[in-house]
């Protein structure tokens, strides 16, 4: 492990898990993330190579290891060599059978148009 640090707020944004650094820091700042096990909520703390994050990150709870410490908000590509995601591959959720449509005997449920006027010329007739 070299004894280079990075912003944590920086890393992240370099890292893509947040579309702006304003944001990350903020989320840094909520406390809802640790290093290393540890608790943190300071935007400017340092992170090295070799420490574990973990964060909520919409539904799931992410589970990374910092490889390399970034040098600039790089593609998607070169975003995914600065981690490796320590989380278990997301379980295959069983695929649903469709629901048959129930069908209906013609002239059962709710009259048509022709059907309503039908109607309303036998009730005028009375």
């Amino acid at each position: 492990m070299s004894g280079e640090t990075q912003r944590l707020d920086k890393w992240l944004w370099f890292a893509r898990f947040f579309k702006s650094r304003t944001l990350a820091s903020r989320f840094c700042a909520s406390g809802r993330l640790r290093i290393n096990g540890a608790s943190v909520n300071k935007a400017h703390h340092g992170i090295r190579q070799g420490d574990v994050l973990t964060f909520p990150k919409g539904p799931h709870i992410r589970v990374v290891e910092v490889l390399g410490l970034g040098l600039r908000r790089g593609p998607a590509s070169e975003a995914r060599t600065l981690y490796n995601d320590l989380e278990p591959p997301p379980a295959k959720r069983p695929v649903a059978k469709p629901v048959p449509v129930a069908r209906r005997l013609r002239g059962s449920g709710r009259p048509t148009k022709a059907e309503r006027r039908a109607t309303d010329r036998l009730r005028e007739g009375d």
